[in-house]
């Protein structure tokens, strides 16, 4: 038999039903409605009702709480696990895992592989299924867990198993199947490694995953990110002008046609492969609202929207200051155009725009998320930076100020001798950062030279 879970409350919100209950962090939740709790799924399901007993064990033993609240009201309980469960990992050896492309001694956490259905409604993880059992489809459909992203990469079955290579990948791909017969909100994502799952194989999974819309709402393809760290991994080609050309001319034309069908573009190709192909971005309305934008789709016009949209507000104005900024490879030509624009309503306003090769991962590494501390160190130490260096969030880890390699923020102003201002998603927040305006995402530490004070 099983054990029953049980799960520890690391804090009780002020002025909730379990401050009241004197519930206190320490305490452990045993079950809710004799019923044992497998995760955060079950635990918010069994709290959507207007009476409830709460099974605790304090420090004065086993206490039952009979709770009367209203239906969708919070009890005010967090647990020291988020997810209130183990999280699970990935059982694939995938030929493009970036995860095995990494080198040796970086942060532990950097090698987890995650497979897991939560994360994905929790966070947008995107899963492959072949860690999930028919069990854990039937919770899904059972909870409503939506939207549900799935790592698809190819329909064919015999290709996926060599892509992914497990044995039981293609049979998975079956899930998808019993998802859309609940009608449960999908998206995909196609990593596209050339010579295995382009051309007409890409094709074929477009043709199939058509299929399933409108209830999967879209798919993205991304180009495949080949770091230098590729020993004894399988032999990948990257994806070069010639093959961005051809996967952008695939997924436009059956963009015609879903939207025929559908009123949805449905499939949506990255920007990496509009710049590599030296393509004009597409225009806005062709990205169904931005669903994609996590995998890179549409990221590029958005901040370009929105930054001129913001600047078309304003006021041009003779204030002085000079800063830099800088990107990856593909974005920097799109920041120093955005620079450029600003200068012409704000003549005295200088930014000097920097584009960050990525000599950690690889040259083939292109985007401003993987590039490391030590890059941004070693290529702007003898370069003009002005007043403070502005970084987009998306180059440090999530509610931190370090990077890939385990440097700081703080670290790297020491080493520049210039404030670094992290700059946060949106192009409002881009141009508030470049006139030196306050935004959401202040520097997380202003740099204080020695011996001065500021």
């Amino acid at each position: 038999m099983r054990k029953k879970k049980e799960h520890r409350i690391s804090q009780v919100l002020p002025g909730s039903i379990a401050e009241e209950l004197e519930i206190r962090p320490g305490d452990v939740l045993l079950a809710i409605d004799g019923q044992s709790l497998e995760d955060i799924f079950d635990y918010d399901f069994l709290c959507q009702t207007e009476y409830l007993e709460l099974l605790v064990r304090t420090r004065e033993g086993e206490i039952l709480f009979e709770v009367e609240k209203e239906e969708s009201e919070d009890l005010g309980l967090r647990f020291e696990n988020g997810l209130m469960d183990e999280y699970r990992s990935c059982s694939n050896k995938c030929i493009f895992c970036f995860i095995d492309q990494m080198p040796k001694g970086m942060r532990e956490t950097l090698y987890f592989k995650d497979d897991d259905s939560r994360l994905s409604f929790l966070q947008g993880n995107y899963v492959t299924l072949t860690n999930m059992s028919d069990a854990d489809i039937e919770r899904i459909i059972r909870f409503h867990l939506a939207p549900i992203n799935i790592s698809v990469h190819t329909m064919n079955p015999e290709l996926r198993c060599r892509m992914l290579n497990n044995r039981f990948a293609g049979k998975a791909l079956k899930k998808i199947d019993r998802l859309y017969e609940a009608d449960t909100e999908m998206n995909g994502q196609i990593v596209l490694c050339p010579g295995y799952n382009d051309g007409d194989e890409l094709e074929f999974t477009i043709r199939e995953l058509g299929k399933y819309a409108p209830v999967m709402r879209s798919v993205s393809v991304v180009p495949v990110g080949l770091t230098r760290f590729r020993d004894g991994l399988a032999a990948l080609q990257p994806v070069d002008r010639e093959i961005a050309s051809r996967t952008i001319d695939i997924v436009e034309a059956w963009q015609k046609v879903f939207f025929r069908k559908y009123g949805l573009h449905f499939i949506h190709a990255s920007d990496e492969f509009y710049i590599t192909a030296g393509r004009e971005l597409p225009e806005e309305d062709r990205y169904d609202g931005y669903i994609q934008l996590e995998n890179g789709v549409g990221m590029v016009r958005l901040l370009m929207t929105e930054f001129s949209a913001a600047l078309a507000e304003r006021e041009g104005d003779n204030r002085k200051r000079t800063v830099s900024a800088a990107a990856g490879l593909l974005a920097a030509p799109f920041l120093q155009k955005m620079a450029e624009d600003l200068r012409r309503k704000f003549p005295q306003v200088n930014i000097h725009v920097y584009r960050i090769r990525n000599d950690f991962f690889g040259e083939q590494i292109t985007v401003s998320g993987l590039l490391t501390g030590q890059d941004l160190a070693a290529q702007l130490q003898n370069v003009p930076l002005g007043e403070e260096l502005l970084l987009p969030l998306n180059m440090l880890r999530s509610g931190e100020s370090v990077f890939l390699d385990d440097m700081t923020v703080s670290g790297l102003e020491e080493i520049l001798k210039t404030p670094v201002r992290i700059v946060g998603q949106g192009g409002d927040s881009l141009l508030a950062a470049c006139l030196g305006e306050e935004n959401e995402h202040k520097p997380y530490r202003p740099y204080e030279p020695e011996g001065v004070e500021i």
